[in-house]
């Protein structure tokens, strides 16, 4: 039992001050104050290199520009890559043919499926946000349709009064949530998983093996809630800032305007199968000529690089236009990339700094005590740090961080993937007016800030406890080490 003179608490006095004082200061710049992320990241872990009495005050601000700039290193050619990928999957109407493709004719409630399985391929390559903003008019048409497709209240011929008319357009709009959100968090190359697996020091490969398989049962989860809060809560389809509820012919292109659905499968696949070749390779023991070949276009940055240029090769096919027409756009998405590179980099000096300044042993004191495992105090840590700043990205990169030295220290009976999704479910927790996706749902939706907490929060929190617990049973049966 601990009490309040135990070692364990003694020593984790300092590093958990340091710990609550600086979430509470990052809170009041982002949340309070509307301080741009990157600012306010790189002045706080300055503050906490200058409070920690491992850190010379004369040393603090190299300290973390060297910092951010290891994380730089790590993370910056493959998230900007990730950046055009999503760019040309939009640009040239493959995440449309995508999407498509995945409709199946099935009832009404089944045809919220396509949008689960959108959001869940569409969210590996381009970031969740986007995913967003583009299926979005797709669920608006679908519940138009149905309500469209039904007679007015009280207007069946045979006399009797019909039910009234349901949109769906909850279930509609939280299947894109339920399928993007799980492999947002779970499945590189988004920076998140992309960050830990390089802090963890986990291969990227098997990283994507075990995300994508905690991924479906967390999207399954949110989609089973999706239903059943359908049934009690029917809101309308309304018209939103930007998108009216004529919009719905955005999602009705001509098929011949689209690409070839292999081809718009293709910067999305090639990725996947470079960087898994790799890790097949250094498993089976390949011949030495293709082992090194893979280790080449099988590294996360090369292999999202090629999955880059076939994007951009695809939409210059379909806009037959050359790189002069294109460069515009590209630039876009490089200066969109850049922006969460520095975003990212800074939220991992932010974790290197609070691992400086000793809080790293200090849960590793606390955790040994209470007998706490290492997957609980991911999960447990990324939750309260999501809850507290609202950036599921910034909350990966630093609790990882923070984990890193718990895992050199006593290796665990499984792999280090498992940290990294036990980490990625705590981030769906605690999803509330603080995060950005928060606002974008509820701003693209129509709904208002109770009928968010009650669709978009509820179930985020309901597919992080699901993810969890597939880690605990995923870890416990197929270690992987």
């Amino acid at each position: 039992m601990i009490g309040p003179d135990s070692p364990a608490v003694v020593s984790s006095v300092v590093p958990g001050l340091i710990l609550l004082g600086s979430t509470a200061v990052l809170f009041l710049l982002i949340v309070r104050w509307n301080v741009h992320a990157f600012v306010a990241l790189v002045a706080v872990a300055v503050g906490v290199a200058v409070a920690s009495p491992e850190v010379a005050v004369a040393d603090s601000v190299g300290a973390v520009t060297s910092a951010l700039g290891e994380m730089a290193g790590k993370i910056a050619v493959a998230i900007v890559a990730a950046s055009i990928v999503g760019h040309g999957l939009m640009a040239s109407g493959a995440a449309d043919r995508i999407v498509r493709a995945l409709t199946p004719r099935v009832g009404r409630r089944g045809r919220s499926l396509p949008l689960v399985a959108g959001g869940f391929v569409l969210a590996i390559p381009v970031f969740f946000d986007t995913v967003f903003f583009l299926l979005v008019p797709l669920a608006r048409a679908m519940s138009l349709r149905d309500l469209r497709g039904r007679p007015p209240d009280g207007e069946r011929p045979d006399g009797v009064e019909s039910p009234r008319r349901r949109s769906h357009f909850v279930l509609n709009a939280l299947a894109i949530s339920a399928g993007g959100s799980a492999t947002h968090v779970f499945v590189p190359p988004t920076p998140g998983p992309l960050v830990m697996a390089a802090e963890l020091g986990a291969d990227l490969g098997v990283v994507m093996l075990v995300g994508t398989c905690v991924a479906f049962p967390a999207s399954l989860t949110g989609w089973l809630y999706a239903l059943w809060i359908d049934r009690r809560l029917d809101l309308p389809v309304r018209d939103t800032p930007g998108v009216d509820t004529a919009s719905e012919t955005t999602a009705l292109r001509p098929d011949a305007e689209l690409p070839p659905l292999g081809l718009a499968l293709l910067p999305i696949a090639l990725p996947v199968l470079l960087i898994g070749g790799k890790t097949v390779a250094d498993v089976t023991g390949a011949p030495p000529e293709a082992t090194a070949t893979l280790a080449v276009v099988g590294d996360p940055a090369v292999a999202l690089l090629i999955a880059a240029a076939a994007s951009v090769a695809l939409l210059a096919r379909q806009r037959r236009a050359g790189m002069a027409e294109l460069r515009g756009g590209i630039g876009t998405a490089v200066a969109a990339g850049g922006v969460i590179v520095l975003i990212t980099a800074a939220g991992g000096a932010f974790g290197k700094m609070l691992v400086a300044a000793g809080l790293g042993e200090a849960l590793e004191s606390i955790g040994d005590t209470l007998g706490l495992p290492l997957l609980a105090l991911g999960f447990g840590l990324a939750s309260l740090f999501k809850i507290a700043q609202g950036s599921g990205t910034v909350a990966m990169i630093t609790v990882s961080a923070v984990c890193s030295p718990l895992l050199l220290a006593a290796a665990p009976p499984f792999h280090a993937a498992w940290l990294v999704a036990a980490i990625g479910s705590g981030t769906l927790v605690g999803t509330w007016m603080n995060d950005s996706g928060f606002w974008v749902f509820r701003t693209m939706t129509g709904f208002d800030e109770v009928e968010t907490l009650k669709t978009k929060s509820a179930m985020m929190a309901l597919m992080g406890f699901a993810g969890f617990v597939t880690v605990l049973a995923g870890s416990a049966l197929v270690p992987l080490v």
